[in-house]
């Protein structure tokens, strides 16, 4: 995983450099490119996930997970329409936890189930948050677009600011407890350096993007295959993407639908980021439950 972490760096900055050469709305397309491909193909192969992880295997799990996907996406639709500053809150916490997860999880820094869970939290909370305050403009934008609630500045700053307390007293705790946490917190204070350089000269959609892609998607497929066949390997690899390609072209159909028939930004925006909160919903529980799993085998 460490060298996963060390080809990050490597690209991260490669993505700065990107920043440099390309205008704002070359970023954005760049951004969305990255994420409709790695980031949407992560997060397509929950039903090898589920087939795992079940005892009970599905006699038709191809369509058996396309329905309750379908209907997790019809929901989430609904959501945003009806109440979308609680469907976005939702979405946030559900994404700031399973990027939390996802980036601490195999490092194992304290036996405690709910202290590492709120860590977990706090930690994706204050990476999220770090790409909001950096780039404040596009994200009240962005609000305004699915909530017509008028965000400002100062929320901004003083949800970070608490979020970072928060990740500061926590990080003491663990550092006090925790002989893991001692070792690696330096070298992780140094990757949320490189987040801040990465957010503070991106749009808002490319250091997403470059977040999401390199320290998250990458990861995520990684543990993945190693749970699902028991290794990586460029064998692995490929036979993991076979199987998520279906839902992968999928996913791809329908939000080209959804902006053929949504072009208007502000309608758009709603609906685009619905479609990725009923992707990451669902498939924040199944990683969960695939760490969980992992913890209760041996050797592991």
């Amino acid at each position: 995983m460490q060298n996963i972490y060390n080809i990050s760096i490597v690209l991260s900055f490669a993505g700065l450099w990107v920043t440099s050469m390309f205008s704002g709305n070359l970023e954005i397309i760049l951004g969305f490119i990255f994420i409709f491909s790695f980031g949407i193909l992560h997060g397509s192969n929950d039903i090898l996930l589920i087939d795992s992880l079940s005892s009970v295997k599905l006699k038709h799990p191809f369509i058996s997970v396309l329905g309750i996907y379908v209907l997790t996406v019809l929901s989430a639709v609904v959501a945003f329409y009806f109440i979308p500053i609680l469907a976005l809150s939702l979405f946030i916490i559900f994404s700031a936890f399973h990027f939390g997860e996802q980036h601490w999880e195999y490092r194992k820094v304290n036996p405690s189930k709910g202290i590492t869970n709120v860590f977990y939290f706090i930690y994706g909370m204050l990476v999220l948050e770090l790409l909001f305050l950096l780039n404040p403009a596009e994200v009240i934008e962005v609000v305004e677009a699915i909530t017509t609630y008028q965000l400002t500045e100062a929320i901004i700053t003083y949800s970070f600011i608490i979020t970072l307390t928060l990740f500061l007293m926590s990080s003491l705790y663990l550092f006090m407890t925790s002989k893991v946490f001692k070792k690696i917190i330096f070298k992780e204070l140094f990757y949320l350096l490189i987040f801040t350089i990465i957010f503070k000269v991106s749009t808002l959609i490319w250091g997403f993007a470059i977040y999401f892609i390199l320290w998250h998607s990458i990861p995520s497929l990684y543990e993945q295959i190693t749970f699902i066949y028991g290794d990586f390997n460029k064998k692995y690899l490929i036979n993991y993407c076979k199987n998520a390609l279906p839902y992968w072209v999928i996913s791809l159909i329908g939000i080209s639908v959804v902006y053929l028939l949504f072009k208007d930004k502000t309608i758009f925006s709603a609906v685009f980021f619905s479609f990725i909160a009923a992707v990451t919903f669902p498939h924040a529980l199944i990683i969960n439950k695939m760490f969980s799993n992992k913890k209760t085998q041996p050797n592991t």
